[in-house]
Parts: structure tokens; sequence; C-alpha cells
């Protein structure tokens, strides 16, 4: 994943599975979403990108993305403690983030919402009901919701 330091990114993608970043991706082009979307395929790149760390170190760190999908099931470093360390910081908190995971756990869902997830939402398996879920997040996380901070250049 590569972005210069001053272009906006509207959406990261933080998902380890290739299938599911391919469905994703192909749903956002398709809904015409994404044109400056980012994935990290694990969670420790997740928080390099968005704390500008190792091979982020040259993104400006205010150059924050519209909206966090976030997987739970990450290797290096799980979803719930990208979570845990966005929400706890004082200038990510505010950054939206959508936990999009296979996982219908009522205890997940719990400890996401307790840890400040602004929204939880089951990946459905098919790719119709996928495509709709990220054309409903799209519409809303990318054009109708409203951020404190300005994201255009």
């Amino acid at each position: 994943m590569e972005t210069a330091k001053d272009t906006p990114v509207e959406l990261l993608l933080v998902e380890d599975n290739p299938e599911d970043v391919e469905r994703a991706l192909k749903a956002l082009r398709e809904h015409r979403f994404g044109q400056n979307a980012c994935v990290a395929r694990d969670g420790a790149e997740a928080l390099d990108f968005l704390f500008c760390r190792r091979n982020y170190v040259t993104r400006w760190i205010e150059n924050r993305p519209r909206v966090v999908l976030l997987d739970l099931k990450l290797p290096l470093v799980d979803g719930i403690e990208v979570l845990r360390q966005v929400k706890s910081d004082r200038k990510m908190r505010r950054v939206p983030v959508v936990i999009l995971t296979s996982s219908g756990r009522q205890e997940d869902m719990k400890a996401c919402y307790e840890l400040g997830a602004n929204s939880y939402i089951v990946k459905p398996v098919a790719y119709e009901p996928f495509s709709r879920a990220i054309e409903l997040l799209g519409s809303y996380w990318l054009r109708l919701n409203e951020l404190p901070w300005a994201l255009q250049p």
C-alpha cells in the first residue's frame, strides 16, 4: 500500500483474506467508491498506516481516512487491538471505524462497541449481499457523513 504524504485517503480496508480484499475492492469500484482506498493486510500494517510509522513515516497524520473498515481476525495484531489503539489516541479517536467481519459473536460485538466502534457488520457470504453492504457503507460513510476535519487538499 503506497500513498503520497499529501494524497487523501478516503477508506482504509484492513483485511487479510485475499478473496475478501478483492470482493471489497470490486464492490467499491462498482459503486464508485474507494478511488482513494488503501488496503492493510494485517493489524500491524494498519496501525503503521494510521500512525504514520515505518513504511508510512512520510504520510501526514492529519490526512486521516474518512472511514476504516476493520476485520477482527488479523495476523500480527488483531482487529480488537487495532480498534483499542485507534480509539485511545487523541488524534485518531474521531476516525470512524466500522467492524466488517465474519464474526457474529455477541462477545466480539460487545467488546468492539465498548472500545468505540462506530458500527459492526457481519460480512455477507454471497457476493450480491456483500456488494450491497459495501454500497450502503460507502453511501453513508463516504458521502453523507460529515467529519470534523477537512480531507480535501
